[in-house]
């Protein structure tokens, strides 16, 4: 069976993406990207008008892909909520990506330049979305009867999408796997 190539622009996300989270977004220049991926600048300006551009787009299949892992984990009705939440923060737990803060959207969130608000909206609405995505999960367990019906909802949902974020940016400055495992673990007891 004949492979198909991937197109130029799937190697340039691919590229920028891989140059963005291990040397740093602002580090890394159009000439970078050309020079790694191969690809023509000319061509990588056909795709993306500007850098920023170019972020969009990679912060687009993250949040895709991850919304996508999140959903099909969470649609698991076989299993109880206190299971696709373990099964989910296990995926979390595992990250594609090698990045700076442990966390690709950490890590591009903290290195965007003021004036790249439209990019910053868009990595508070992903979490934002992450959010109402755990607080569903709990409402649901507290109907089940997994977790108790005086759940502060809400805050623990937040708490949550904070602490997993903390703990993989903390395992990346600590080089400790291990923390991560125990974050997991202690959110785990903490709604039984």
């Amino acid at each position: 069976m004949k492979k198909t190539k991937p197109s130029n622009r799937d190697v340039v996300l691919r590229t920028a993406m891989t140059l963005f989270l291990t040397r740093g977004y602002l580090t890394t220049s159009i000439d970078d990207i050309v020079a790694a991926s191969k690809v023509a600048k000319t061509n990588i300006y056909y795709y993306f008008k500007s850098k920023d551009e170019l972020l969009a787009a990679i912060l687009d299949g993250l949040i895709a892909a991850y919304n996508e892992k999140m959903q099909d984990i969470f649609a698991r009705q076989e299993l109880k909520v206190y299971e696709r939440f373990a099964l989910f923060l296990k995926e979390v737990a595992t990250p594609e990506d090698s990045s700076l803060a442990g966390c690709p959207f950490l890590t591009l969130y903290t290195q965007l330049p003021p004036e790249a608000e439209p990019l910053r909206r868009k990595v508070g609405a992903f979490f934002e979305a992450q959010t109402a995505a755990v607080e569903a999960m709990l409402h649901e367990g507290i109907r089940n009867g997994e977790f108790a019906a005086q759940l502060p909802v809400p805050a623990v949902a937040g708490l949550i999408v904070s602490t997993i974020e903390g703990a993989l940016f903390l395992q990346h400055a600590r080089q400790n796997p291990a923390l991560l495992e125990q974050t997991l673990i202690t959110l785990a007891l903490l709604l039984k």
